[in-house]
């Protein structure tokens, strides 16, 4: 038998955005405490709320341990978390503390009591502190964060129960975070690596996302008409609208266009990859042919200053000074 619950309150939350600071912050903290172990990185976020928009503009580590054998059991150090947010209180006062951070990758038991001690140092008033997954697994190709803000739910027997509800995340920057993000790619970029090159490896991520929300799709779906899951309208809507927005592919004259538009464009990318390993072949021979003339050119002036430098015999004339003795 399924459990059917109903929402008694609604997430004031309609989206999250985190900006780059955030993203290496937890990164750092991974790196330096969980990397290459099962635990993960817990911390907290700093920003601000407006009208339901959470901005996550920075964060900071917190001690955290778990016991991986009884999940009830964790350690959170409260007083480094309250020094820490006075600490940069004094730096910005209008940043406040706005939820937590985990490295996941999936929600585990002890968030929700993680949850309830955040939500102590929020100032009263504030919404409900928002929970965000950053996934820092390299091998990841869709947009690494997953926020979370909690629900009340009410359950079978009537009682209610908090719960970790979905609010949709994004990526965002201010003008400054952009510049530095853009000189951070530019020492980490490969230039082996062709412009085409990095373009196809988009497309081919971009696909293999759309691939994975479709099989999610897919899977929510036939648990709903199993009766496993309660059935959401909102998300049913959204799927009906993704469905009528799809081209229809029978139309004859749909397909010959898009087939013509795809060897155009094909054509170019054939015909700028040739030209390009042309120019590159010209360019080595060039600079084959000049790099043979100054060896010639260095050759001929190590001859000439030899020729300098060595000294002229001299000739010694004993025919007088035998003359001279007789």
């Amino acid at each position: 038998m399924s459990i059917e619950f109903k929402t008694t309150s609604e997430p004031t939350i309609k989206d999250v955005t985190v900006h780059p600071l955030v993203l290496l912050s937890a990164a750092d903290h991974y790196h330096r405490v969980a990397r290459g172990t099962r635990k993960r990185a817990v911390g907290v976020l700093l920003g601000t709320v407006q009208r339901g928009r959470v901005d996550a503009l920075n964060s900071f580590a917190v001690p955290f341990e778990e016991d991986s054998k009884n999940p009830s059991v964790f350690y959170l150090d409260h007083n480094y978390l309250e020094n820490m947010f006075l600490m940069f209180r004094k730096i910005n006062a209008k940043e406040r503390i706005v939820g937590f951070y985990s490295t996941g990758p999936q929600i585990r038991a002890n968030d929700l009591r993680i949850y309830d001690i955040v939500q102590k140092f929020s100032p009263a008033g504030a919404p409900p502190a928002i929970f965000c997954i950053i996934d820092v697994r390299p091998d990841r190709q869709s947009i690494p964060t997953t926020a979370y803000c909690v629900v009340e739910e009410l359950g079978q027997q009537g009682g209610v129960e908090k719960a970790f509800a979905h609010v949709p995340s994004l990526i965002g920057a201010i003008e400054a975070e952009e510049v530095g993000v853009e000189h951070l790619l530019r020492e980490i970029n490969d230039p082996t690596i062709s412009t085409v090159a990095s373009l196809i490896k988009a497309k081919m991520a971009g696909l293999s996302t759309l691939k994975e929300n479709l099989l999610e799709m897919k899977n929510y779906l036939e648990e709903c008409a199993a009766g496993e899951k309660k059935v959401n309208h909102d998300i049913l809507a959204n799927a009906q609208t993704i469905l009528n927005l799809l081209p229809n592919l029978n139309v004859e004259e749909l397909v010959r266009s898009m087939l013509i538009k795809t060897n155009d464009m094909y054509m170019v990318i054939y015909l700028s990859a040739l030209i390009r390993s042309v120019i590159a072949l010209h360019d080595l021979v060039n600079n084959k042919i000049r790099y043979m003339e100054d060896e010639q050119t260095t050759d001929m002036k190590g001859e000439e200053k030899k020729e300098e430098e060595t000294p002229k015999p001299k000739i010694i004339e004993t025919t007088s000074t035998v003359k001279e003795e007789k």
